[in-house]
């Protein structure tokens, strides 16, 4: 471990009162915050793009904001780096009991099952025995992500439609509504529609064993994958796509839809 020896030097050496970095020595919890979030979506960038070099350095980046939170933590005398390597240890061990305990799991359902049984006893502990299903859903999570967790938390307690025929028809409920509104013309409440209709489609996702968050970062993919091909389309054809007519765009996105899926796909 000599490499992350010498990581905790140089944070120190950065962070030194008198000759560390001025922008170093500046940083907070709350101002390195914005930068830990954004290093864990450039690694998810990176396996996604199956990029293996991009992610060493990725994952070296998100190595760095752990290292950097502790130093700060370190200096108020709250905890540091090896206390939290220490509280990551002791968690994984008290979280498998059927690999570093006497308790047994027959599948991996059985695994997650007791792993949801342990966090929720800790997130009890933590609030004197008065603990929601919904502690410890982080409210800094993208809004899909967060919905599926909050959704999937009350399903736990029997809180859930029965199959995801009873979730689509939510939907259609939820579009009703949203019609509604919008006919109406009132902003504030056809946010709240719009919202309600974001969150039953989460839910139809669980129903169907589909990460939303993913299932929305997957569409934006294919909407840019396809634009730029029908920029580069229009660009071959000498008219720029600002200049077409909504008639034309949509005959030129059509054809590369067919381009791309022929089956006729979304």
């Amino acid at each position: 471990m000599k490499n992350l020896s010498k990581l905790l030097e140089i944070m120190a050496r950065l962070r030194d009162p008198q000759n560390g970095c001025e922008w170093d020595r500046r940083q907070t919890f709350a101002s390195i915050a914005p930068y830990t979030i954004e290093e864990a979506y450039e690694v998810a960038d990176a396996i996604h793009r199956h990029d293996t070099e991009g992610l060493k350095d990725e994952l070296g980046d998100l190595l760095l904001q752990v290292v950097f939170h502790a130093r700060i933590a370190e200096e108020a005398g709250a905890f540091d780096f090896e206390d939290v390597a220490a509280a990551i240890c002791d968690k994984l061990e008290r979280r498998h009991p059927h690999i570093f305990g006497d308790d047994a799991a027959a599948d991996e359902a059985s695994v997650r099952r007791n792993w949801e049984a342990i966090k929720a006893a800790e997130r009890a502990q933590r609030h004197g025995g008065s603990a929601s299903l919904l502690d410890g859903v982080p409210r800094a999570l993208p809004a899909l992500k967060q919905a599926q967790k909050l959704a999937g938390r009350a399903a736990g307690a029997g809180f859930d439609w029965p199959d995801a025929a009873g979730v689509r028809r939510k939907i259609d409920e939820e579009l009703a509504e949203l019609d509604r509104e919008l006919a109406a013309g009132g902003r504030e409440r056809i946010e709240d529609e719009i919202g309600d209709l974001f969150f039953t489609l989460v839910n139809l996702a669980r129903h169907a064993g589909v990460d939303a968050e993913a299932a929305a970062a997957a569409a934006n993919r294919k909407f840019e994958r396809r634009f730029r091909a029908l920029e580069a389309e229009a660009g071959a054809r000498g008219t720029p796509v600002r200049a077409m007519e909504p008639d034309g765009l949509e005959s030129l996105w059509q054809a590369v839809k067919a381009d791309e899926d022929p089956q006729g796909g979304g």
